[in-house]
């Protein structure tokens, strides 16, 4: 058998126990309740759902299977305890998978996936296009002006893309590559709750 590569072995540190997100191509749409979000892998199989609990974004926002077992949550705080950082906790183990890490550029939304434990960046999600990431602010229209994000890896190269459709809810499709050595199950769980994030 085998041995996985050092970068094969150091994406399954970051694997979350509980769900296996091996598709390169997820569609993320929110229901019409504000805050709750349907995940589905390219066979169109739902995957992941998450609600926000009421009143209690900024603490915990938790995420099942399709199978309505706990998958993992999302949870103020990690590495350095500050606004703007959010831990994804994995249900099985109750380890932190990784922190997600918003860089404050005004009205622009960039977030870095850390590890818990060290800080050291495994990945970007920065927004494509400033103008509009700004006017989905300042219109208050976060819903009808789609976002598009680039995902990069920890040396600036790009992995993967979160495409915003044109909606009255919000709907985008993530994409991973395949070759890429970023930790795509936490990746994924990231850019799936973005959305509810930068909405709250």
């Amino acid at each position: 058998m085998p041995l996985p590569s050092a970068s094969e072995s150091e994406s399954s540190a970051y694997d979350i126990s509980t769900v296996d997100l091996s598709d390169d191509r997820y569609e993320v749409k929110q229901s019409m309740v504000r805050n709750k979000y349907a995940v589905r892998d390219s066979a169109g199989n739902v995957v992941l759902r998450g609600k926000q609990k009421l009143f209690k974004l900024k603490e915990e926002f938790p995420f099942v299977t399709g199978d309505d077992e706990d998958a993992f949550s999302v949870k103020a705080g990690g590495i350095m305890d500050v606004a703007g950082n959010y831990a994804i906790i994995d249900a099985g183990t109750g380890e932190e998978v990784v922190v997600l890490d918003e860089d404050y550029s005004l009205f622009v939304e960039n977030w870095t996936v850390r590890d818990p434990e060290t800080g050291e960046a495994l990945a970007t999600i920065q927004s494509k296009n400033k103008l509009l990431s700004a006017l989905r602010h300042l219109v208050g229209a976060a819903n009808l002006i789609p976002n598009k994000y680039e995902i990069f890896d920890a040396d600036g190269g790009h992995v993967g893309d979160i495409e915003g459709k044109f909606s009255l809810r919000d709907e985008y499709t993530v994409t991973v590559d395949d070759a890429s050595d970023v930790p795509k199950e936490a990746v994924i769980a990231a850019a799936c709750v973005l959305d509810a994030l930068e909405n709250k």
